[in-house]
């Protein structure tokens, strides 16, 4: 008598990372596996770039051919399933056009867009001509987009001046075509850290907190983008999960500040307070 499958069963909660190799270890996908992990979470990746890189910065970059990627992708979804999504570095239009792609024919929920364009070190990681692309094709597909400072004045083409303007900023974002927009402030001189929260009724949230001194701030925006993905799949709302991803990475950097690895800017703490992985009910 042949024993019967069982119809439904338990599952993680399954974040996808599509975005570039760093190969020091500290950002991109390796990042990105480490705080889905820390958070409970299964993580899986579609990488859309090689980097030849180290703490003291990027010394090459490969793209992944678009095909290819396409396949990583369709392979993770067609299998395994994706409850969120955490979109990093996107070097050409082809690329940005495939991921996009792969939203609407997946119809895959939760998507976290960090617009990667400069690395920590000052190093381009994004061509110029693929940025009208990605506001274009992926801005109205994300639940969420979360630029740093540099990456917001080069999204509306000024600069941003200080906490006062990042209210009308978070607001230009929207007006860009995101749904929402987590815009950090952490670039800003100041003992307090503030990122601004613009929902897509344009009510804005701020987060504040406490400045860290630390030499080792390598990978934090991939990490806060995959934190809120991360909690997001676990089933928080969006300022929920955007509270929880910021608890964590203070936490990560602050038990990463003293600690050396390698000669320039160095990760964070990923692990420093790990969850078991979720089971969710089907």
């Amino acid at each position: 008598m042949t024993q019967e499958k069982p119809t439904s069963l338990p599952r993680y909660a399954r974040v996808l990372s599509i975005a570039g190799s760093d190969s020091g270890g500290g950002a991109g996908i390796q990042a990105d596996l480490k705080t889905f992990s820390a958070l409970g979470c299964y993580g899986m990746t579609a990488i859309t770039a090689i980097t030849a890189q180290n703490t003291q910065g990027v010394r090459g970059i490969h793209g992944i051919p678009p095909d290819m990627l396409r396949a990583q992708i369709d392979a993770v979804v067609e299998d395994i399933g994706v409850d969120a999504v955490k979109i990093g570095m996107l070097a050409s239009p082809e690329v940005v056009q495939v991921v996009a792609d792969a939203i609407r024919r997946h119809q895959l929920p939760h998507v976290v867009l960090d617009p990667v364009m400069v690395a920590t070190s000052g190093d381009r990681l994004i061509a110029q001509e693929t940025v009208a692309v990605l506001v274009r094709d992926l801005f109205p597909l994300a639940e969420v987009v979360t630029p740093n400072l540099d990456e917001a004045a080069l999204l509306l083409g000024q600069p941003i001046g200080g906490i006062a303007a990042l209210d009308d900023a978070a607001r230009g974002l929207l007006a860009l075509g995101a749904r929402a927009a987590l815009l950090k402030g952490g670039h800003l001189p100041g003992d307090e850290v503030v990122d601004v929260l613009a929902l897509p009724d344009g009510r804005l949230t701020r987060f504040g907190s406490a400045r860290i001194a630390t030499h080792n701030g390598h990978g934090t925006g991939c990490t806060l983008s995959s934190a809120i993905a991360a909690h997001l799949a676990l089933g928080h709302a969006l300022p929920e999960a955007v509270a929880r991803a910021r608890a964590y990475i203070l936490g990560a950097i602050e038990a990463g500040a003293a600690v050396r690895t390698g000669h320039g800017h160095g990760p964070l703490n990923h692990g420093y307070a790990p969850v078991a992985q979720v089971v969710l009910s089907v």
